[in-house]
């Protein structure tokens, strides 16, 4: 959410960021409505005052008649405020839901486009591998070795429903661990956060309410999430952190849900894009300075290039143009991996800034250096997700005779070298 005195003074900024993010958003309507909102409040705060002195006389008035006249006065002005502030009421709430659908500004840097077709590539890491056979696909590969189920999957779970099994369990829990000690050893707070969700967390990391389709909603009115970052920002919200804290570092595990809405005909096949899945989330809190936040932004964005080429998957970096960023993203950067069977990269990591649109939703704010109350800035990036990172890894560690090879860094873990 951004700050009404900011959308008043910087109207043709917002409206130049809501076009390069092709978000259609009318600021007219809103500010009209600031203006109406604005008016009321002060003719409420006037009444409120008016009726705050007419009681101050009342109990001071010596003369009975002149006392009943002022309290015939008073409720004449109760009645009239009451319906003013019923009038307010139905304002301030068109009003905020307005200001939900205000969308970020996004960064200079940001390339223009429409869709992740248009996403600016940075640079690439890794050799695309070279086989003197014809490589297999996910699918192929992993139910030969019998590590996957998507018949019983479908079975039991219905559409994008699987089970993973024998060395696909084994090859997931190890890369949990082989991430998990990564990011505790350099100073990360490993949290595992509820995915089963009130709604307020939802609404002050932007998923609500433009993304509600792709949310899974229970009959109590909560809902799942589809990442560690909804969980994760809710912890603090409401509440006036210590500056000298800062930067506040989690990786975040969680159980995932996601209804792939808009989805249809897409990756139908394998375990690219599932219901459920489990990511393991960096999550950061840093001080309100654009120049810290885009330091930790290209910090996390290392870290998980960090873990790709520890496991040696061949990678490219890409700038997401403003059509590929979602409502309160200022950058975002995605990592995508070489997938040997479609001779292309996908999209296994993502980074993300946000400056202080969610944790001005939330309410997570400190005091800096001067006293002042200020609002955090908020970032966060995949660490890890599967069981999607084990498509690349399966297909780029493929061998002729239908083997995998296990990543060095996974062998300790694993307890083997070959999945066979």
């Amino acid at each position: 959410m951004l700050d009404i005195k900011f959308i008043c003074e910087n109207k043709d900024l917002v409206v130049l960021g809501a076009k390069k993010k092709h978000i259609d958003f009318d600021i007219e309507e809103l500010l009209s409505l600031d203006n109406s909102r604005r008016a009321i409040l002060a003719e409420v705060e006037t009444m409120r005052a008016s009726q705050n002195t007419t009681a101050t006389a009342v109990a001071q008035a010596t003369d009975s008649e002149e006392r009943e006249k002022m309290i015939t006065a008073s409720r004449l002005l109760k009645d009239i405020l009451q319906k003013k502030e019923e009038e307010l009421s139905l304002v301030m709430k068109k009003w905020q839901g307005l200001m939900l659908q205000v969308p970020n500004i996004p960064d200079m840097s940001v390339p223009e486009g429409v869709t992740d077709a248009e996403n600016a590539e940075i640079r690439t890491w890794g050799e695309i591998p070279k086989f003197d056979f014809e490589p297999k696909d996910q699918v192929t590969i992993m139910e030969n070795l019998d590590m996957v189920d998507f018949a019983r999957g479908t079975k039991v779970a219905g559409f994008r429903g699987y089970f993973l099994k024998n060395d696909a369990t084994l090859l997931n829990f190890a890369l949990w661990q082989f991430v998990l000690n990564k990011f505790v050893a350099k100073g990360f707070t490993p949290m595992m956060v509820p995915s089963l969700l009130k709604k307020e967390p939802f609404i002050g990391t932007g998923f609500l309410p433009q993304g509600e389709e792709d949310l899974y909603k229970t009959q109590d009115g909560d809902y799942l999430a589809g990442t560690g970052e909804v969980g994760m920002m809710g912890y603090y919200m409401d509440e006036v952190l210590k500056r000298e804290d800062f930067p506040k570092k989690f990786i975040a595990f969680s159980p995932c849900f996601r209804r792939e809405a808009g989805s249809h005909g897409k990756d139908t096949k394998g375990i690219v894009r599932v219901h459920e899945f489990f990511k393991m989330e960096q999550v950061v809190l840093c001080e309100a300075s654009h120049e810290e936040t885009v330091k930790y932004h290209e910090e996390l964005t290392a870290l998980s290039e960090e873990i790709m080429q520890d496991l040696k998957i061949p990678y490219r970096v890409v700038v997401n143009c403003g059509g590929d960023l979602g409502l309160g993203q200022v950058k975002k950067y995605d990592i995508e991996a070489w997938v040997p069977s479609e001779g292309k990269y996908r999209e296994t990591h993502s980074a993300s800034y946000f400056h202080d649109f969610q944790t001005r939703r939330l309410n997570i704010r400190y005091k800096d250096t001067e006293g002042k109350l200020r609002f955090a800035h908020s970032l966060n990036d995949t660490a890890l997700a599967s069981p999607r990172i084990l498509v690349p890894l399966v297909e780029n560690y493929q061998n002729a005779d239908g083997t995998i090879t296990v990543p060095e860094v996974l062998r300790l873990y694993m307890g083997k070298e070959i999945i066979k």
